[in-house]
């Protein structure tokens, strides 16, 4: 194969259709016709004798070797726009990359981000989601927003916030349960990927954990969704899960009863001194906003 660097409009092309896992979204970012995009990343595919991306109906997944061919383009096209910033002037646009646990972008930052793209037009910001270790790994960020122990995802970090848990059901079965016992008498849906969950809870009430019946989840969205679908009880763990909670129709057995959480919710980062002018404007913003979360 020939080893010359392939066309630059080509690995932007690519980045943008990777990134939004579609042609004819990454076509109009790029003021481009969808068939035009398909066309280049056609070209690149040849170009590197290997497919990047499975095509579907209507949209596109990253083929193993594109997902890993993916962090090093998004990295270069970045290094570029920054040294052209640099040396030419401030760009039009700052593209900025953070990544979040799932619960955290969807309970706590999806109500900042419109504020925050207000007062800052400038940044174009790409939020990507992720809900185990292994999904914030191999992958190029500005920024990440991770839950339990930082040190395992970058080397500085921000406390943003913890939680507190307490068990929620829909309203006919949250009036069923008057004490903490009750709750053995149903199922009770555990989120496997948690270290503070239904042991943690029952150990901070004193009872035995070991009566309980469990239906396993991945994730606290899924576990409100099936709770509200009748499969069991879950557990609240907010403020992250508030939102979910209130739009799955939830409320709390015992509303008197709660324990905090083992772990927080952090941002992590290589290096504080390192970030880009983006990021740091997002970093200084996201921890006003977490605080002022915690407060409300």
């Amino acid at each position: 194969m020939n080893t010359r660097v392939p066309s630059l409009n080509w690995l932007r092309v690519f980045e943008a259709a990777a990134r939004t896992e579609s042609f004819a979204r990454a076509a109009t970012q790029l003021n481009m016709t969808p068939a035009a995009v398909s066309q280049q990343v056609k070209a690149l595919e040849t170009r590197l004798g290997t497919p990047l991306f499975h095509r579907h109906a209507h949209a596109v997944t990253l083929t193993e070797t594109g997902r890993a061919y993916l962090p090093s383009v998004q990295q270069s096209l970045l290094m570029l726009e920054t040294a052209t910033a640099g040396l030419f002037g401030e760009t039009r646009e700052q593209r900025l990359y953070v990544q979040s646990v799932l619960l955290f972008a969807h309970g706590i930052l999806a109500g900042g981000v419109p504020d925050f793209q207000a007062a800052h037009p400038q940044i174009n910001l790409s939020l990507s989601t992720g809900n185990v270790m292994s999904d914030f790994a191999n992958r190029f960020t500005d920024l990440q927003i991770v839950f339990g122990n930082p040190a395992l995802f970058g080397s500085e970090s921000d406390e943003l916030m913890r939680e507190h848990l307490y068990p929620i059901a829909p309203p006919e079965v949250a009036a069923r349960i008057e004490t903490a016992k009750d709750l053995f008498d149903f199922t009770l849906i555990e989120v496997s990927t948690h270290r503070a969950s239904w042991p943690h809870w029952f150990e901070h009430q004193r009872l035995p954990a070991g009566q309980a019946r469990y239906f396993f989840a991945d994730n606290s969205v899924m576990a409100a969704e099936l709770c509200a679908r009748g499969c069991g009880i879950a557990l609240a763990r907010a403020p992250a899960s508030d939102r979910i909670m209130k739009l799955s129709g939830l409320v709390p057995c015992l509303p008197d009863i709660s324990c905090p959480g083992q772990e927080a919710y952090h941002l992590v980062y290589p290096s504080r001194t390192a970030l880009r002018p983006a990021a740091r404007t997002f970093r200084d913003w996201l921890m006003d906003y977490s605080a002022a979360v915690q407060t409300r």
